[in-house]
């Protein structure tokens, strides 16, 4: 019977605990500088050759290839908001991509609001799967993905 009490008591405990030490959620929408949750889509045209662009200059600048993406298809959201309400608002996103070598690569990416240049706009983090040479995304571009 005591094991049972102190087993009761030490959950209790660790409950409160825990509710002492949450922090307060303010969501983004409600802050001094607010946010307005309002995400361009995954399949925005914007956001796409966003990525086109920036694909292309990255492979020829970086890794003298003449690699470019073509078009998009398969687009979904796989996330939104993931790591909750008082974060900047963030859309997640997978799409596959089919390169001008004929081959067809996933690409993993999230579009986050007010995240472009001066934090006007919005900002995009792409991934194209097995093409990640630096490894920033590594492993296989799980970390452009929530």
């Amino acid at each position: 019977m005591t094991l049972k009490l102190s087993s009761l008591a030490a959950t209790l405990l660790l409950c409160l605990a825990g509710a002492a030490l949450a922090r307060p959620v303010t969501p983004a929408e409600k802050r001094y500088s607010p946010y307005s949750g309002q995400i361009n889509a995954c399949d925005d045209p914007a956001v796409l050759g966003r990525i086109q662009s920036r694909f292309s200059a990255k492979e020829s600048e970086y890794w003298s290839s003449t690699l470019e993406i073509r078009g998009f298809d398969r687009i979904r959201q796989i996330g939104l908001r993931n790591w909750g309400l008082d974060h900047i608002p963030r859309r997640y996103c997978m799409a596959r991509a089919t390169l001008n070598d004929g081959r067809r690569r996933a690409v993993s990416y999230w579009v986050g609001e007010d995240l472009g240049i001066i934090g006007w706009g919005f900002g995009v983090e792409w991934c194209v799967h097995g093409l990640d040479r630096n490894l920033a995304f590594a492993p296989d571009c799980k970390m452009a993905r929530p």
